[in-house]
């Protein structure tokens, strides 16, 4: 970080919010894997605190407890991977809009729970991006109430005892995807271009080229969290995490204590982001995906700006253990070597100079 601490202007032209997006996406539906043992995926996602909402063959649907029909969608497939992932627009003049763009389906019915109408797109960096529309919500599940906290200076809770049941914490929603990917630049754009997403915060080299933008809905007057998709530059395409909202701290708590017990690899956590205010706690799959608890985060309106911060894992959190590098480092496979060199030849986002960078700060 420079000697002066002042934030450098931004050297490259993304992310930047689009004027006219082709359309403004509503909310995050879905999630979209493929994994070869959809009975092993199931026993963590819901030891995580969803639950199975429809299974056949080949296919696992889990939900959380708020009316979306289903938030995590499992194909069966020789090997693991991430595939994409559905966000819901407002209308069907918005899939027609969508229907038109390269590359893009036509407007098709959905199979899948909650039926609707759908169009399928392929993002920059090759993640699948399917937009929906008239979904029929589900029945709410039920969930525990927040618990009311005694202040030092506001007592709420007298005769009363804090005891949450030692059990999963219930998901309420899913609230953010992150990618890693090589092509920042083309992909931040399509995403701001086409389906509204406005940068909240972006974080930067000391030269001021950004390296991970956080990214909002457009409600408009309407509160969106303060990212429900991030993406950081990477040497390839690739799923970073996703977040799954709690009903308070002690659920996060709770979910730690739930998950060390039944076994499961803990990637990072308890602690509170400094970019969306969440109080977080990380934990991976057995393919090794990283799935985060969360609650508290920020909310914006269309109206607040993008904020521009200097990148670093001190960056990452106000309180709490560091980010282990453990957290960002590389799958470095055969097939991900081979994918380092194709992109650092055909991508103008990533050089050497940067990759360096990088791996000096988080490798």
């Amino acid at each position: 970080m420079n000697s002066s601490n002042a934030l450098p202007r931004l050297v490259t032209p993304q992310p930047a919010r689009h004027p006219a997006p082709t359309v403004k996406a509503q909310r995050l539906a879905h999630l979209i894997f493929e994994r070869p043992d959809l009975d092993e995926a199931a026993i963590f996602l819901t030891d995580f605190g969803l639950s199975v909402c429809h299974r056949d063959a080949d296919t696992l649907y889990l939900r959380a407890t708020d009316p979306s029909p289903y938030c995590y969608r499992i194909h069966r497939a020789a090997k693991a991977r991430f595939v994409g992932f559905g966000l819901e627009v407002a209308s069907l003049d918005d899939l027609q809009r969508l229907s038109r763009l390269d590359g893009a389906s036509g407007i098709e019915p959905s199979r899948h729970p909650g039926g609707g109408q759908q169009v399928r797109l392929r993002d920059p960096s090759g993640f699948l991006v399917e937009a929906i529309h008239a979904q029929s919500p589900s029945v709410a599940l039920t969930h525990r109430a927040p618990l009311r906290f005694n202040f030092a200076l506001q007592q709420v809770r007298v005769n009363d005892t804090q005891r949450p049941p030692v059990e999963p914490p219930e998901v309420l929603r899913l609230g953010h995807v992150v990618l890693e990917v090589a092509d920042y630049q083309a992909t931040c754009a399509w995403y701001s271009q086409h389906l509204g997403f406005i940068p909240s915060d972006v974080q930067v080299l000391e030269d001021g080229s950004p390296i991970v933008t956080f990214m909002r809905l457009n409600l408009g007057d309407t509160p969106a969290d303060h990212h429900t998709l991030a993406i950081a530059q990477g040497f390839m395409a690739t799923y970073s995490h996703s977040a799954f909202e709690l009903v308070d701290a002690d659920a996060v708590g709770m979910g730690q204590r739930v998950m060390r017990e039944r076994g499961w690899t803990h990637a990072w956590g308890i602690g509170r982001h400094i970019l969306g205010s969440q109080i977080f706690d990380y934990w991976q799959d057995p393919w090794g995906d990283k799935h985060e608890h969360y609650c508290d985060g920020d909310l914006f309106t269309s109206k607040e700006p993008t904020g521009v911060h200097f990148v670093s894992p001190e960056a990452m959190a106000q309180w709490g253990q560091r980010m282990p590098r453990s957290f960002t480092k590389p799958r470095l496979s055969p097939a991900n070597l081979v994918a380092l060199l194709r992109n650092l030849r055909r991508s103008p986002d990533l050089t050497l100079r940067k990759l360096r960078t990088l791996m000096r700060l988080f490798g």
